[in-house]
């Protein structure tokens, strides 16, 4: 099976190329699902972020507060590193153990695992190419505004939150540009499947 990465900074329609890419047959895997169930209630995961953080990032019925853990971490990076390092090791665990699962029904298919941050957290390593998804800052912050109701000054501290996307580029063995909007991304992402294909077909 060929194990794919798919990445992109905030807004910039990373889940609509992970969609096209569901489309076209390949297995994908939304990293967030991933990183939800580690935190369920009862789950390992969430008992260490609440030995990290204290019980404030619960609520009243024991489930995690997202709300409260997003506010506490967003704008503190010792803190967002403290969670990565506290559930990274664990969502990766979970996405193996899904990749490995279908390797066992299609070990001829494509596994993708699109996650937000699978370069800053090292885990772009474990995968046979890596795609990485941009657009054009503007771009990026006017979906972000219209998305999430955003302020421009609030947007642009989101994406300062983040790598920039020159950075990531770095480490795309794919790169795909959706500035020109649906169709074009669509053209873009269905010729990195036709290569993937057949690069998949080469190591059989």
């Amino acid at each position: 099976m060929l194990k794919v990465g798919l990445t992109g900074s905030i807004g910039v329609g990373k889940s609509y190329v992970a969609g096209i890419l569901a489309e076209l047959g390949c297995h994908v895997l939304d990293a967030d699902q991933t990183s939800r169930a580690v935190v369920e209630k009862g789950a390992e995961g969430l008992k260490a972020v609440v030995d990290a953080f204290g019980t404030m990032v619960l609520q009243s019925d024991g489930t995690l507060d997202r709300q409260r853990l997003g506010a506490l971490i967003f704008a503190d990076e010792e803190k967002r590193e403290l969670l990565n390092s506290v559930l990274h090791p664990r969502i990766i665990a979970a996405q193996d153990e899904q990749m490995r699962q279908w390797q066992l029904k299609d070990p001829d298919g494509i596994a993708v695992v699109d996650a937000a941050l699978i370069v800053e957290s090292g885990g772009y390593t474990r995968f046979d190419k890596l795609i990485v998804v941009h657009c054009q800052p503007e771009v990026q912050l006017q979906r972000l505004m219209a998305r999430d109701g955003l302020s421009r000054e609030d947007a642009l501290k989101r994406v300062s939150s983040q790598m920039a996307q020159a950075e990531k580029k770095k480490f795309g063995d794919y790169l795909i540009d959706t500035s020109g909007g649906f169709e074009d991304t669509r053209r873009q992402t269905t010729k990195v499947y036709e290569e993937l294909t057949q690069l998949g077909l080469q190591r059989t």
